[in-house]
């Protein structure tokens, strides 16, 4: 099945950029992945604007679509992903994405000036879009929803670039960590991407050795959910 145009523009931009890497990788699980996935790698404006096309197509083409008033960036990759995936929503669609506000966090709170750890848009009241680069074991994203539920916001789903889809160190051997999330907070949580996807349409792009690589390694470690 070919991949939207969008997600080919992102995974190529992601290979060449060396944000998607190939190899041997250990993980904070201790795995040893054949794959590693970095947003971090797209620091230059060739390699960026592919990626927030990427978020803005996957959000204005999902259930979430209408439902959001703000994009929030956990600190420290969702800051920059948050400001321009804003951007890239209201140039898409101005009319109806112009409103929409977004906001992140500080590690630390400010202790002078304006104070306090949420920097933009208020959260009160405010239904809001988390954006990340990927999830892990889930932790960031549980503090990211704490924090702005304490905030007074309603957190209405989590887009990330990459859904692993593997399951969790710890857990059932079933269950993915955004599996894990989504049964926790019963919200949306889309990706640009899904390991699948990697597999499926990079066919011509990475060499067969790797896709034979992450294959088995989704054999091992793929999660039902």
């Amino acid at each position: 099945m070919s991949l939207p145009e969008y997600k080919k523009d992102f995974l190529k931009a992601a290979v060449e950029g060396g944000a998607l890497r190939f190899g041997a990788f250990e993980l904070k699980s201790k795995r040893i992945s054949p794959y590693f996935f970095n947003a971090g790698d797209f620091y230059t404006g060739e390699l960026h604007v592919p990626i927030m096309d990427a978020y803005a197509q996957t959000i204005a083409t999902s259930e979430l679509a209408d439902g959001f008033d703000v994009i929030f960036g956990p600190a420290y990759k969702g800051i920059p992903l948050a400001a321009t995936v804003f951007y890239a929503l209201a140039k898409t669609d101005p009319a109806k994405y112009r409103k929409v506000a977004y906001s992140f966090d500080r590690k630390e709170a400010k202790d002078h000036g304006e104070g306090g750890s949420i920097v933009g848009s208020p959260l009160k009241g405010k239904r809001v879009l988390i954006i990340d680069d990927v999830v892990s074991a889930g932790t960031a994203k549980r503090q990211a929803i704490d924090m702005i539920r304490a905030n007074g916001g309603t957190v209405v789903g989590i887009v990330v670039a990459l859904d692993r889809q593997e399951t969790l160190p710890e857990g059932d051997g079933k269950t993915s960590a955004i599996g894990q999330l989504r049964k926790e907070y019963q919200i949306p949580i889309i990706s640009i991407v899904k390991l699948d996807d990697i597999i499926n349409g990079m066919q011509d792009i990475i060499s067969e050795a790797n896709i034979k690589n992450i294959e088995a390694y989704r054999t091992k470690f793929g999660a039902s959910d």
